[in-house]
């Protein structure tokens, strides 16, 4: 995440600076210092956080940390942006939204896919009506247990419940439940069930999520990580009165229009640094110039739903 995804564009977006890191691995913490030109590198958060010259904190360990890393930053007065999913449940989230607002300290989550130009295009043909009133998501992620989407790392702790809140789809769902939020608004019913078919793992590898939108949008979502190779799958619909979009969350950034006057496709390539378009806007946030580009309380919205899955 920090070697390509992020770190980088904390230097690259407009009054914006990267001036210390921290990895309880003192050896990698300092060769990542190195190697980005980082001024200065800690083994300890405590350390970074009282680090004077910091003046706003990047949260992207596990997410059972990021709770507690982020109300000790706001207690140093310190801005947050933290990973996604923010907490390990809805209740965490409450408890940052109670902090934030407690201390007056700005936090923004790393929903990073608000300002890609794929969602945005999609935001912009909804909002014009190009496939009319919307009646319908269908989401699929589909994925044997040989493919990973998500990074390798030595200790695999996103299928550790404790460390991640749930399995894979707690590390991949938030991307893809928080564009629907930031679509349609904020979820008016949801329900879901989680299962553990392939006993691989102690997480659940299958979930089901039924939601329901504003003007009677209806969702239904399934997310396996127990299917075999040949029946891999990443597919998005929204279909409308007047036609639907097509499209991928993880793979491609291609996006097919479907309506009367037949079939457009799109390629939207991302950036370098694929997070920083919404850095950029949460640099400027917490600089008190734009509103929230990404807030708690709409985090919220999919910790809930995340949350009625698991019970």
């Amino acid at each position: 995440m920090c070697e390509k995804k992020s770190g980088p564009a904390f230097s690259k977006v407009t009054d914006s600076a990267l001036v210390a890191v921290m990895r309880r691995n003192a050896g990698l913490a300092e060769d990542y210092a190195r190697r980005h030109a980082v001024p200065r590198w800690y083994d300890t958060a405590k350390e970074l956080i009282a680090d004077p010259e910091v003046n706003a904190i990047y949260i992207a360990t596990p997410p059972a940390y990021h709770e507690e890393y982020a109300i000790k930053a706001a207690g140093e007065g310190k801005p947050v942006y933290i990973e996604k999913p923010v907490t390990l449940d809805a209740d965490g989230c409450k408890r940052l939204i109670r902090a934030s607002q407690q201390m007056k300290i700005p936090m923004s989550v790393a929903h990073y896919r608000r300002r890609l130009p794929l969602f945005l295009k999609i935001k912009e043909l909804i909002a014009g009506g190009i496939i009319g009133r919307v009646r319908l998501i269908t989401l699929r992620l589909l994925q044997s247990p040989a493919l990973n989407l998500v990074a390798e790392t030595k200790e695999n702790w996103r299928i550790n419940p404790g460390i991640s809140g749930g399995g894979l789809f707690h590390d991949l769902a938030p991307h893809q439940l928080d564009i629907l939020c930031w679509l349609f608004g904020e979820p008016l019913n949801y329900e879901g069930i989680s299962v553990n078919q392939g006993k691989r793992y102690p997480a659940p590898d299958t979930t089901h999520l039924e939601v329901g939108f504003k003007d009677d949008i209806r969702m239904t979502g399934i997310w396996s990580f127990n299917v075999n190779d040949n029946s891999i799958e990443d597919s998005c619909e929204i279909f409308g009165d007047k036609g639907k979009l097509q499209f991928s969350f993880f793979r491609q950034p291609e996006l097919r229009r479907i309506t009367g006057l037949g079939m457009k496709e799109m390629i939207l390539p991302c950036p370098e640094h694929i997070q920083q378009p919404l850095i950029a806007d949460v640099v400027q946030y917490f600089r008190g110039k734009i509103h929230n580009p990404s807030p708690l309380e709409e985090a919220l919205w999919t910790m809930k739903m995340m949350d009625s899955t698991m019970k």
